[in-house]
C-alpha cells in the first residue's frame, strides 16, 4: 500500500489507541487490541520502548495480522525497520530518534508520524517531511516522560492553523476533557491509559469514540 492510501485510513479514523503491555492493567496487549478494534478503532500505535528486538518484531507482526484484519492502521513507535520488516503502515517518531527526512528517504510509503511541543517544532516536522504531527502532552501524564511539563490544549488552537498535514493530539486527555481538545479541533485524539488501563476496554473506547461523533451503534 503506497502512502497517498494509508493517509486515506489515517483521515477516516477518530481515536488513536497507543498500547504498551506495561500499561494494560496485568492483561496481554494482544487482547487490549482486540477489544479496541471491536469498538471500531481503526488507528493503532504499538510502544513497546523496552522489548528485544525479536519480540518487538513478534508482537509487531501480531499486530500487524490483527489489525489488517479489521482494515486498521498500525504505526509502531520509534523503530522504522520493525515497522517495516513488520509490513505495518507506518512509524512514530520522537525528538531522539531517526530524524524525519532520513526516515522517508528509506520508507517512502510509510506514514511518519512526528512528536511534538511548540509551534516551531510541528513546522519543522512538516518541513521535513512528517506525514502527521502529534501535539503534546496537552495534559499532565504519567504514560510518557517528557522534558517540560504539559503544553495545555491553547497549544492545539496555535498549531493547527500552521498545518497543511493532519495532527494528533496526546497526553493525559480522558473522557472528563477530551471535550475541550475536540472544541479546539483535535480530530484525532491519541490515548493510552484511557482505554488500555480501563476495566472494559471496549467500551472505553466506544464511548471515547462516540464522543466524539463517531456512530457506535454496531
Amino acid at each position: 500500500m503506497d502512502h497517498a492510501a494509508r493517509m486515506a485510513r489515517f483521515h477516516a479514523s477518530d481515536l488513536y489507541v497507543v498500547i504498551t503491555e506495561a500499561f494494560c492493567a496485568g492483561r496481554p496487549a494482544s487482547d487490549i487490541l482486540a477489544a479496541c478494534l471491536d469498538a471500531g478503532v481503526r488507528l493503532v500505535q504499538l510502544r513497546e520502548k523496552s522489548l528485544e528486538d525479536r519480540e518487538l518484531f513478534r508482537r509487531a507482526e501480531q499486530f500487524r495480522e490483527m489489525t489488517a484484519a479489521a482494515g486498521a492502521v498500525l504505526i509502531i513507535d520509534d523503530r522504522v525497520d520493525v515497522a517495516l520488516a513488520a509490513g505495518a503502515d507506518g512509524v512514530h517518531l520522537g525528538r531522539q530518534d531517526l530524524p524525519i527526512a532520513a526516515a522517508r528517504r528509506i520508507a517512502p510509503d510509510l506514514i511518519i508520524g512526528a512528536s511534538t511541543h511548540s509551534p516551531e517544532q510541528a513546522t519543522a516536522a512538516q518541513d521535513a517531511g512528517a506525514s502527521y504531527v502529534n501535539i503534546g502532552p496537552v495534559f499532565a501524564t504519567d504514560t510518557k516522560a517528557a522534558s517540560a511539563g504539559p503544553v495545555g490544549p491553547e497549544m492545539i488552537t496555535r498549531v493547527a492553523p500552521l498545518l497543511r498535514i493532519p495532527f494528533t493530539c496526546m497526553g493525559g486527555i480522558k473522557a472528563h476533557n477530551i471535550a475541550e481538545v475536540l472544541r479546539r479541533g483535535a480530530r484525532h485524539v491519541a490515548v493510552v491509559t484511557a482505554v488500555t488501563a480501563a476495566p472494559d476496554v471496549r467500551a472505553a473506547a466506544a464511548a471515547l469514540r462516540a464522543a466524539m461523533g463517531a456512530d457506535t451503534a454496531s
